[in-house]
Order: C-alpha cells, then sequence, then structure tokens
C-alpha cells in the first residue's frame, strides 16, 4: 500500500468516526433492527417485507476449511452415489479467503483424504517446515525449550501456508465439483420450522441508513431453505451463538484468546524459508497464557515473507491490557528485531480463537443442522492449530447427513458426533485437555510447563481427570483500581505502528450510512458500567480501534461511547471479552469487512 492509499484510508476511518458522532450525539448508539424493532417502527409500516426463497438439500453458513470441506464432500458422495445433491455456502466475504486470517502451520492428513492427489491439482501448500525452535522469552533473553517427541508444537511434516490462498483454492475445487457458492452474502438470521427444528437461514437486508429507516434502494435477504444447515462460522459466529443458546448445546463455557497478525517481506539475507519459532513468556506476566509464532515463507512470486503473531488468551484479568500493544512490544525483542528490521510490513489483521479445547466442545447436533470447525470449537490450542480439525469435521458432518439427504424430511445428524469422536479430532483434543488449563494456577507458565511434560509429552494425556476453565472470560475482569496500570512506549513507525496504520492495511470497508454491527442491549452501559468501573476495557481489547470514549456534546466533563463500525475486522473480541456481555457482534452487509490477501 503505498502513502497516499494509506492516507486515503486513516481520513476514510476518521470520516466514518465523525459521520457516527453526527448519529450518537452522546445518548444513543444502536439503531440496528436486532435491537430496535422494526414492526413498531412507523418508517417501515408500508415497507413489503416478503423474502424469495431457494432450496436446497443442505445450506452452509461460512466459507472456509471447514465449511467448504463439507461441501467438497457433499458433492463427492452424490457423484459416486449417482444422485442429485443441492450444496449451497453463503460467505460474508467479497470473495472467499477474504475473511482468513491463521498462522499458519498446516497438518494436511485431512487435506489428503480429501484431495488425494492435492498437490497435481496445484493446492497452494508448497512450503514444508524444515527448522524449527521453542523459546521462553525474557526482557532480553531467549532459554531454548528441547523440541522432543510428544511436544505439541513440534511440527515435522508440516506445511506452513497462506491459508486464505487454500481457501480460495478449496473453493474454486467446490465450484468444479457443483456447489453453488454465494460470496458477499452475510448469514444474518436462522430460520425455523413450526416444530422447532432449523429450516434454513436468511441473508442479510441491505438499505438500511444510519437512523435505522429503509432507504429507497432497501432490499430483503434471501431465505435460503434446507433439510440440513451447517454452521461453519468459524470462532464465535453469530448464528452458531443462536443456535446454540436456543437447543442448550454448550456443556460449559469455551475460552478465548485473540491472535493478532503480521504479514513482512525481509531482507533477503534473513530469510529461512521453511524455519519456524514459537515463543512463549515476555512480555506477558508468568499468569498470563499466550505466545508468539513466526514463521518464514516464499511468495507467490518468491518474496521472502515472514507471517508473525501473538496470541493472548482473552481470561486476563487487568483491565488495563492491550492485546495490540502486547504484539507490538512483543516484536522489540532482541531476537525478533533482528528479524524483522530493515523488512517492509506488508499486512494486519485479527481473529479470536478457541481455546476450550475437549472440555468446551458442545452437543454438535440439533434439530435440523450442526456445528462444525472453530464454531464447534475444534481448535487444538496446544498445537496451535485447527484447520485439519476443521476440515475433518466438515466431512464427517456430510457423511453423516448424506444417505438421510433422500427423504423429504429435516435432517438432523444425530449420528454425526458419535462419528467425529471415532476420529482423530476428538481423540487428540482429549489427550491435551488439560494443558490449557493447567496454566490457570498459582505457578502460572512454569507450573503448566511441569504439568504439560509430565501429563501430556511422557503420559500422553491419559490423566483420568480433567481440568477446567472456571468463570467465562468477560468475568475475570478485575476493577481498575484494583490492577495495575500499564504503560506501553510509542511507536517507531518501522517495527512498531500505531494501531490506525495497522488498520488501513486489512482493506476493511463498511458503507457508512447503514446501522452499527455493533450492537448494544443497553445504550447506557458502556460509561456507566465499563468505563466507572473497568475503565473502558472495549477501547483497549479491540484491535481495530472500534470503541473509543469521547467527551459528549451534551456535557463535554461527561463521556460518551464512539463506536467506529467501519474500522471492524470482524475478529469477535468485542462480543466475547465485554465484561457486561453489552456487545452483540452480528452480521453488517454483505461482503463488507477486511479483505485479506493470504493472511
Amino acid at each position: 500500500i503505498n502513502c497516499c492509499q494509506m492516507r486515503l484510508s486513516v481520513a476514510r476511518l476518521f470520516r466514518a468516526s465523525r459521520q457516527l458522532n453526527n448519529v450518537v450525539n452522546g445518548k444513543w448508539t444502536t439503531t440496528h433492527y436486532t435491537i430496535k424493532d422494526r414492526s413498531k417502527d412507523p418508517r417501515w409500516a408500508d415497507v413489503d417485507m416478503t423474502r424469495v426463497t431457494d432450496e436446497y438439500d443442505v445450506v452452509i453458513v461460512g466459507g472456509g476449511p471447514g465449511g467448504l470441506s463439507a461441501a467438497i464432500r457433499l458433492r463427492q458422495l452424490a457423484e459416486k452415489a449417482g444422485k442429485e445433491c443441492r450444496v449451497c455456502v453463503v460467505e460474508k466475504a467479497a470473495e472467499l479467503g477474504a475473511h482468513t486470517l491463521s498462522g499458519a502451520v498446516i497438518e494436511t492428513r485431512a487435506l489428503d483424504e480429501l484431495f488425494p492427489n492435492w498437490s497435481e491439482l496445484g493446492a497452494p501448500v508448497y512450503q514444508k517446515v524444515t527448522a524449527e525452535s521453542i523459546g521462553i522469552l525474557t526482557e532480553k533473553g531467549r532459554i531454548p525449550v528441547p523440541i522432543v517427541p510428544g511436544v505439541p508444537l513440534a511440527n515435522h511434516g508440516n506445511y506452513i501456508v497462506r491459508l486464505g490462498h487454500l481457501v480460495k483454492w478449496l473453493g474454486e475445487q467446490a465450484e468444479a465439483a457443483g456447489v453453488e457458492i454465494y460470496p458477499g452474502y452475510a448469514g444474518a438470521e436462522v430460520l425455523y420450522n413450526e416444530d422447532g427444528s432449523v429450516r434454513g437461514v436468511a441473508t442479510n437486508d441491505v438499505g438500511i441508513a444510519k437512523d435505522g429507516s429503509p432507504k429507497d434502494s432497501f432490499e430483503r435477504g434471501m431465505e435460503l431453505h434446507a433439510k440440513c444447515t451447517i454452521f461453519a462460522e468459524g470462532c464465535r459466529g453469530h448464528l452458531s451463538k443462536q443456535v446454540m443458546n436456543k437447543f442448550e448445546l454448550k456443556h460449559h463455557e469455551m475460552s478465548y484468546g485473540i491472535g493478532i497478525k503480521e504479514l513482512w517481506q525481509i531482507d533477503p539475507a534473513k530469510h529461512r524459508p521453511g524455519y519456524i519459532e514459537h515463543t512463549m513468556g515476555w512480555p506477558l506476566t508468568n499468569t498470563q497464557y499466550g505466545g508468539s509464532f513466526l514463521y518464514h515463507i516464499e511468495g507467490d512470486d518468491g518474496a521472502p515473507l515472514v507471517s508473525v503473531g501473538f496470541v493472548i488468551a482473552l481470561d486476563y484479568d487487568n483491565p488495563h491490557m492491550n492485546p495490540y500493544q502486547e504484539f507490538q512490544k512483543y516484536k522489540t525483542h532482541p531476537s525478533i528485531r533482528k528479524q524483522l528490521e530493515g523488512g517492509k510490513r506488508l499486512g494486519y489483521g485479527a481473529r479470536a480463537l478457541n481455546e476450550g479445547g475437549f472440555q468446551t466442545v458442545p452437543k454438535l447436533a440439533f434439530p435440523g443442522g450442526c456445528l462444525i470447525g472453530c464454531a464447534a470449537g475444534l481448535l487444538n490450542v496446544a498445537k496451535l492449530k485447527g484447520t485439519h480439525n476443521a476440515m475433518k469435521s466438515g466431512m464427517v458432518a456430510a457423511e453423516t447427513i448424506f444417505p438421510d439427504l433422500e427423504s423429504n424430511t429435516t435432517v438432523t445428524p444425530t449420528g454425526y458426533q458419535p462419528a467425529l469422536n471415532q476420529t482423530y479430532v476428538i481423540k487428540e483434543l482429549k489427550a491435551c485437555r488439560n494443558i490449557r488449563p493447567s496454566f490457570n494456577s498459582s505457578l502460572g507458565m512454569y507450573g503448566a510447563l511441569a504439568y504439560s511434560g509430565l501429563f501430556y509429552v511422557i503420559g500422553r494425556g491419559m490423566e483420568p481427570w480433567t481440568l477446567q476453565h472456571g468463570k467465562p472470560d468477560n468475568e475475570k475482569l478485575k476493577k481498575k483500581e484494583a490492577a495495575k496500570p500499564i504503560d506501553y512506549p510509542k511507536p517507531d513507525g518501522k517495527l512498531t505502528f500505531d494501531l490506525l496504520t495497522s488498520v488501513s492495511l486489512t482493506g476493511t470497508n463498511h458503507e457508512e450510512n447503514q446501522p452499527a454491527h455493533l450492537t448494544l442491549l443497553n445504550d447506557s452501559v458502556p460509561v456507566d458500567v465499563n468505563l466507572a468501573q473497568f475503565g473502558g476495557p472495549e477501547a483497549k481489547f479491540c484491535p481495530a480501534g472500534v470503541y473509543e470514549f469521547v467527551p459528549s456534546e451534551a456535557d463535554p466533563n461527561q463521556s460518551r461511547l464512539q463506536i467506529n463500525a467501519q474500522n471492524c475486522i470482524h475478529c469477535k473480541t468485542c462480543d466475547i471479552k465485554d465484561p457486561t456481555q453489552n456487545i452483540n457482534w452480528v452480521s453488517p452487509q454483505g461482503g463488507e469487512g477486511p479483505k485479506y490477501n493470504g493472511m
């Protein structure tokens, strides 16, 4: 991105802030129809609210690795059986892969099953891991951790990929197999049959003004009906959250993290294609769970690229913590600085991830549908991998659903979870189930390393007990007076950067004249509770500068929350970490949000 483009992007972000400022005016923020009932609004009285409908065998919400693998396997089974099977994938990004963000080092076992000849087909999976290291960082030093058989982060035989490119390739294979894919269409509403089973989804309405009124261009979304609906939205999908609540699918509360990533082009003399490293420790304290990844990979044109990122568990208790600033600080460590200095930053992004593991996997099937991939919490946080599990879960779901599609009734895939339990997906999650919660003791990282070495590396996860994560992440914040303030250094513009400059690299965009999709259940809570008691943590945990506390126009001595929805990169952190769970993330108009390129 050149300097002119960057200035335009930053200007656009500030313009969005000013326009929201004109609407909010210190009293109300939320105008979205999920909070403000349109049936009681006279401005909507004469608007035609009928929807066009279409019928499918299976509708899949989310065009990531899991959703596309499910779609492809369904079509493979139909082709083999000589039967018709109409499969639809809706994806809120403007194009497949544009909302995908991951490290990523992947295991190819699921890809091997789906396409045994994936290399001949041109899958963008080229760079094998050739060397690796694990370290514990101190402020200035580094303690090496030996990589012995059984260490979760050992990656011999795995591949470094740009996951967005792999997702795009999977989409091409799905379309070639006969899957109907609709990028730029966000699933906005779950539809139900009279008996309460899921009937499908509706896509988002378009043409709604910021004040909640219909524009002349208003168009109703479509209803996509299916015998079975697969939710593959990724971590904290807003429709997945609804079906989990409706059907009471959760056994225990999920624990989450936020992953923040940058893509760099570095000095060719420093580039080591195939080298990866993971660290824990500094700048986090001993009791904070998190760590870094840094992967050397060649670009499609041979460019010397490095994917560097930082993951912080969202169960942290200090409301003054700023995950974005922690990541910037991490890059100043001597062992990291020397790899990046002299390079150029190409990309930035962030995404929430599931860290709960085996004990937080919900019930996966319900009347008319199921959950797969990260929507089902299937990330292996000890390995820092979820792509193979997402793909495998999609394939197993497809194999369970397909035999029942001949009926003209709603399909409930009751055999899906038992079948998944027999695969490596659940078996590996069960084996490493205690690694993440072992960090929650007073011994922190060092106690967890000892526990993991004894019971996982040596014991292979066969201990007869299961540790729990405790309270939900949002309930773990201390009051601001009880927590130590954190002073972060100013960015230098070369290695570390201010937040808005980073957001400009995401390519994120939302039409300005629409209701904010970051909805508030109660518009007074951010100031009366979050700011007063916790110091306004939403202004710190958001990695895109969406939330700001600014002086109220009515009384400059008072503050109000300003929501810069234009900045949102769809990470879902606010929906998770808001201490009062007052923020509810819903889908904006389809095709909006970040435009990641191989992130």
